[in-house]
This record gives C-alpha cells, sequence and structure tokens, in this order.
C-alpha cells in the first residue's frame, strides 16, 4: 500500500471531520425536502407518512449502506473513486462500457447544476416559516428566486480563488447541521415514541401496494439517497474508513430526523401540508433563523462539494479522452484542488437557468431523482464486472446481488420519468454533455484508426546519415516529438515526413517521447530506450489520469537526471547552450491535423469528425494541453485524410479559341 493510500486510511479526529465536511453535504441536506416532497399536498394519514418514512429507511439501508458503503467503496483505484476511476478498472474486460461510463458522467454533471439550486432553494424558503416573512419568501417569486441566484452566483464567482481558506470550517458546520438533524427529530420521537413503528418494511410495502398511486411516490423517496453517488467520487479525498465510520452518524442524524418530521406531520392535527416544511416547523420559534442559517450553510458546503466534484470529473474525463482539453488552473496550494474556468460557467448557467427554469425547489425534484438515478443504473452497470472480474465472485451471487440493485434503481428510475413528463427541458444539458463526450471519444478512435506507423529501424541509417550531414542547417541540437506509439521500434509515418520533408530537421539528437495514460490516478514515471547510442532515443512518460501532465518540465528533469548519472554519454555532448544563452537548445514539433477536404465519408464518421474538430478548436491547443512552452515548440499543419475521394467524373470539354494573329 502506497503512503498516500495509508495517510486516507488514518482515523483521527481530524481525518472524521473532514469526510463530514467533504462526503456528506448532498446526502445530508436531503432531510430539507424529502418527506415534504412525498406527503406533498396529500391527504394525512399513517399509511402515507409512516409508509413514506420506512420506504426512506429501506432506501438508505439498500442502496446508500449495501452498495456503496460496503460494497461500492471497495472498488477504489489506489484510494480513488468515482465513475471514471471505476471504469478505469474495469474498461478491459469489455469495450461496451463506454456508453455506461458516459452516461454517469454525464448524469453526474448534472448533479452538480441540480444541488445547488435545489439544496439553497430549500433552505431559503424556509424563512416562509418566520413570522414577518410568509408573505415575503414566498416559494417561486421574484424575491426568492433573487436571493437563490445571487448565493449561487457568489458560489461560483469564488472558485477562482479556491476553497482552501474556509474549506476549513466545513467539517465543524457540517458536524453542527448533523448535531441539528439528530437534536430536533430526537426531540419528536421523545414525545412521540410510537413513530419508530414506521421503520418497518410492511409500511413501507402498504404504501406501494394499497396506497392509490403510492409507486409513483417512489420517485420523491428516491431524493434520499440522491447523494451516495457522490459519496464515492470523493472517496480520495478521506478514505475508505473514515467515510464508513461517519455514515453511522451520519445514517442514525438522518433517520431520527425523518422520523421526527413524521411525528411532527402525524401529531399537528392539519389535513394536508399545502406547502408547510415539517423540517422547519418542528424548530421552535427562537431558533428557526439560527436553523435556517446553519441550513444555508450546510446547502452551500453540499454545493461547494458537488462543484469541485465536477471539476475533478471533467479532469479525469480529459485524461481518459472524454472530454475536450480546456484550461485547468490550481487556485491555492491544496493538493488536488483545481479550478476549471469553462466548466465553472457552464455549471453556473446552468443553475441559474434551472433556477430561472423550475422557480421553486418542489418543482426540481423530478429533474434531480431522475438525472442520479442514471447514474446510480450506470454504476451499477460497471459495479457488475468489477465484482465478476477483479474480485473473482461467483456469477451466481454477483447476479443476485445486482439482480436486487437492478430491481430497485429501474423502479426509482420509472417512478422519476414518469414525473418530468412536464419537465423535460433540463435534458438538453444532459444531452449537450453526452454528445459532448461521445463525440470526443468515437472520433478520436476513429482518428487513431488511421494513424499510419512504420517500423524505425527502416529510418535509423537516414536519420544517422542527416545527424551528421553538415550541409543542411541544423535546426536544434535536440529535436523532440511527442509520438503515439506504444511499441520502442515504431513510429508515426507523419513524424518520419516531418523530419525529412522538403527542407530536413537536423538535430544532434532525436527524441521521440510517448505519453502512457494509465490507469492508476496518481503514477508518474518514466522509462528511457537508446535505440541509435546518444542519437536516437525513446522516453516513455507513464502519467496516472488524474494528473495534469506538464510534459516540457518532465523531459527536461528526464534529461537532467541522464546527464548527472552520466548516462547515454549526453553529459560530454554539447546541449546547445552558448555563453550567450545557457539554456540547453531543446525543440518540441506539435504536429496538428486538420480535416482535408478530399475525404468521402459515411454519415456517421462524417458527423463525429466534424463535431470533433470543432470542439478541438474551441479547447486548448495541443502545446498548451501537454504542457509545452510555446518559445519551444514548432506547430506543424498537416491535412488528415480519411477516406480520399476514389471517383471523380471530370469532363473535358473541346477548347474552342481563335488565333491572337
Amino acid at each position: 500500500m502506497k503512503s498516500n493510500e495509508k495517510n486516507l486510511n488514518r482515523v483521527t479526529i481530524a481525518s472524521l471531520l473532514v469526510a463530514l465536511g467533504i462526503i456528506y453535504g448532498d446526502i445530508g441536506t436531503s432531510p430539507l425536502y424529502v418527506l415534504k416532497a412525498v406527503v406533498g399536498e396529500r391527504a394525512i394519514e399513517p399509511i402515507l407518512v409512516y409508509g413514506g418514512v420506512s420506504l426512506i429507511f429501506w432506501t438508505l439501508v439498500f442502496q446508500t449502506t449495501l452498495k456503496y458503503i460496503i460494497l461500492t467503496l471497495r472498488a477504489d483505484n489506489q484510494g480513488e473513486g468515482g465513475v471514471f476511476s471505476l471504469y478505469a478498472l474495469v474498461r478491459r474486460y469489455s469495450k461496451y462500457l463506454v456508453i455506461p461510463t458516459i452516461l454517469g458522467a454525464t448524469t453526474l454533471l448534472a448533479d452538480g447544476i441540480i444541488t445547488p439550486p435545489i439544496s439553497v432553494a430549500s433552505a431559503i424558503e424556509g424563512l416562509n416559516s418566520v413570522s414577518g416573512l410568509e408573505e415575503i419568501i414566498v416559494p417561486g417569486n421574484a424575491l426568492t428566486i433573487g436571493i437563490v441566484i445571487a448565493i449561487i452566483s457568489s458560489l461560483f464567482f469564488f472558485q477562482r480563488f479556491g476553497t482552501q481558506a474556509i474549506g476549513k470550517t466545513f467539517g465543524p458546520v457540517m458536524l453542527i447541521w448533523f448535531t441539528m438533524l439528530f437534536v430536533f427529530g430526537g426531540i419528536q420521537i421523545l414525545q412521540y415514541p410510537d413513530v419508530l413503528k414506521a421503520f418497518s418494511p410492511y409500511y413501507g410495502y402498504e404504501l406501494l401496494a394499497h396506497y392509490p398511486h403510492g409507486f409513483w411516490l417512489l420517485g420523491a423517496v428516491f431524493l434520499c439517497t440522491t447523494g451516495a453517488e457522490a459519496l464515492y467520487s470523493d472517496l480520495g479525498h478521506c478514505g475508505i474508513k473514515n467515510i464508513r465510520i461517519t455514515w453511522l452518524f451520519v445514517k442514525l442524524s438522518l433517520v431520527i430526523n425523518y422520523a421526527g418530521q413524521a411525528t411532527w406531520i402525524m401529531h399537528q392535527n392539519i389535513p394536508a401540508l399545502n406547502g408547510i416544511n415539517p423540517f422547519f416547523e418542528m424548530m421552535p420559534n427562537w431558533f428557526l433563523l439560527p436553523g435556517i442559517l446553519i441550513a444555508t450553510a450546510a446547502t452551500i458546503i453540499a454545493s461547494q462539494a458537488l462543484i469541485s466534484g465536477s471539476f475533478t470529473l471533467i479532469c479525469e474525463a480529459m485524461n481518459l479522452n472524454f472530454w475536450p482539453r480546456v484550461t485547468v488552473r490550481q487556485p491555492s496550494e491544496l493538493k488536488g484542488q483545481i479550478y476549471i474556468p469553462s466548466v465553472n460557467s457552464i455549471l453556473w448557467f446552468g443553475c441559474v437557468l434551472m433556477v430561472l427554469y423550475f422557480r421553486s425547489s418542489s418543482a426540481m425534484e423530478a429533474a434531480y431523482g431522475f438525472s442520479i438515478t442514471v447514474a446510480m443504473m450506470m454504476t451499477t452497470v460497471l459495479l457488475n464486472f468489477y465484482l465478476l472480474y477483479r474480485l473473482k465472485w461467483k456469477q451466481v451471487y454477483v447476479t443476485m446481488i445486482i439482480g436486487v440493485f437492478a430491481i430497485i434503481e429501474i423502479s426509482f428510475f420509472i417512478a422519476n420519468v414518469a414525473k418530468i413528463k412536464e419537465r423535460w427541458m433540463f435534458l438538453f444539458f444532459e444531452l449537450f454533455i453526452f454528445l459532448t463526450m461521445y463525440v470526443w471519444y468515437y472520433a478520436r478512435k476513429i482518428n487513431n484508426r488511421f494513424v499510419k506507423f512504420t517500423d524505425m529501424g527502416r529510418h535509423i541509417p537516414q536519420l544517422i546519415e542527416l545527424s551528421v550531414d553538415d550541409s543542411v542547417p541544423k535546426f536544434s541540437t535536440h529535436l523532440i516529438y511527442l509520438s503515439k506509439a506504444n511499441s520502442r521500434l515504431q513510429i508515426e509515418d507523419k513524424v518520419i515526413r516531418s523530419i525529412f520533408s522538403k527542407k530536413p530537421k537536423r538535430a544532434d539528437v532525436y527524441w521521440f517521447v510517448h505519453i502512457d495514460r494509465t490507469e492508476e490516478p496518481y503514477t508518474l514515471s518514466y522509462d528511457v530506450s537508446e535505440l541509435v547510442d546518444d542519437t536516437v532515443i525513446k522516453v516513455n512518460i507513464h502519467i496516472g489520469f488524474r494528473i495534469q501532465p506538464k510534459t516540457e518540465f518532465y523531459f527536461k528533469k528526464i534529461v537532467q537526471e541522464l546527464v548527472n548519472q552520466k548516462e547515454l554519454n549526453l553529459h560530454i555532448r554539447p546541449d546547445g547552450s552558448t555563453k550567450y544563452n545557457p539554456e540547453p537548445d531543446f525543440k518540441f514539433i506539435v504536429i496538428e491535423k486538420f480535416l482535408s477536404v478530399e475525404n468521402e465519408f459515411s454519415i456517421r464518421d462524417g458527423l463525429l469528425l466534424q463535431a470533433y474538430f470543432r470542439l478541438k478548436n474551441m479547447g486548448l491547443s495541443d502545446e498548451k494541453a501537454f504542457g509545452l512552452d510555446k518559445s519551444d515548440v514548432v506547430t506543424e499543419q498537416i491535412p488528415l485524410v480519411y477516406h480520399p475521394i476514389q471517383h471523380i467524373e471530370l469532363e473535358r470539354i473541346q477548347n474552342r479559341y481563335t488565333p491572337i494573329c
């Protein structure tokens, strides 16, 4: 076990507080709206309220505890979790796992635009319970919407500065939040302990089987476990032991609060909730404003966790070739904290549209449930392969386990789909994300299919001859090409053409650098092969899928190590530096392709490639994406011909002319 994993698995008071602050924001704020959504405007009766609590309890047992806390957290990739980490572990076992991975990532990103609006709106709408504000803070009115948008916009604005300063408060705030859930729920239960019978599965069965349209209430019930997928994604921040230990306290607080809300509802002698939120109503009046402030802080923390998770998700997607290369920044010294401006803008725009479109937290519930249900279903597909091929469990046991989760999740999915039939506009956001990932992944596959490799051995004599040919002006002392060739004896045909073009590129040393993306998250190693003594050298740099490549920095460090260790005789050769400029003479060649007009495509390939190159032009250039310094880079443009035009009918007509003289 590596030191990073050992540190993550250390259990201390501080590590438990970090887990509370990072992991449980999403699932921890669900009591703000879940039971309220289950009861809705329906007549209050025991089968509805107790049945709702029963289903919530058993959903937390099966979906959160069994599936994620016990099973899925075992699928850690050197301590890292999330859909892309799971995909990296199992992708070798089936080529058809790409679509489930894209769907899972798409819906997780959609969670990033749904969690902030629904959580913050639920907290702000709690002001409606404060005497004197009930006519001002009305769900859906302009003032409430304005407050929610202002809070969300501020949250996204401060992403560029990092969360290192305020991040230390997340744990204590969430500890206060869960304690508040436990205390106020517990007070209600102590007054009316008969509510504990609601934990019996009998009441859940009665609600589903005998309550009118009871099955469709599963869409609201599902909201209690929406943060479970994010919980798995944040595995790398806290470690499995800290998550499992804190879950005992978190689950107890959640269950007690749900039961407390049910107690309050059943003993108020009101015919229906009619918009009343039992979460706030069961608080004493003197604590209402502090409670709303704590709830708002908790929802902001939940939103922050989803936003940070979205940045990490896109970073992984880029490194696994699921997303166009975009600018990634590190706003603070905190390890692993990143900021992606384009994703931040997309999420902010999506959140604001969600608030303006749905207007109230209750209207967002169906969209929220739908997205996370799909994400969970896709994780179940990938988990099936992990249990079978990585843990090598027997097929019969895996089928039984996955079958139970499949039945539960398909039921939730059907219930959520039925609820969004009139609120389907948000699906355009998910469609945009899905198509971006689909186009980028499969177009790159087509692109790579037409990359031509050649045997390096055929060209080595020419490279040696060119290297010492004084009649050709020296292009650079060290000439470096990035190569996709895994084999040490192969190179792309386009690289050879670039070297021996009309103006041959003479150099003392030719380097061919291959970036190998590993299935592990934080690998950073290299190996060197000397193909011709001190003239032709192949370098493989192995980089984990969570690391942003800094190719030029890595390369120069590798060369320095080779010189210091007196390998390859580089220490006795001139490196191109002069008394006027002590820097070595390195020159990187980046070959960028553009789509030639001399192509004939199938409809699918044509659409994919056209979209791919449009996305590529919108994203980072290759030199920025690979961490190359512009002063050391020469970019060459070459036409890319996939399917040359085979038949063209060009008819010559008889020239008719009159001689001038």
